[in-house]
């Protein structure tokens, strides 16, 4: 399993784009009322998207050379 730049760069990207989306939705309080962020959340909502993002490539890949 080798893990390329390109699936790194578009894991990164789908997570400052998906990650973005989910803090503006279950955060969204916080930026009308001024009131203070869940961090723990931002954070994980950020890695879950780069991590599905990450591995359904690499099983895409794997499954296409197995083919």
């Amino acid at each position: 399993m080798i893990i390329t730049k390109k699936q790194i760069k578009t894991a990164i990207f789908i997570s400052i784009l998906v990650g973005t989306i989910l803090t503006l939705i279950n955060q969204g309080e916080a930026f009308i009322d001024g009131s203070a962020l869940n961090w723990y959340k931002v954070v994980l909502t950020y890695i879950v998207p780069f991590c599905v993002s990450l591995y359904s490539s690499i099983v895409a890949k794997m499954d296409t050379k197995q083919d």
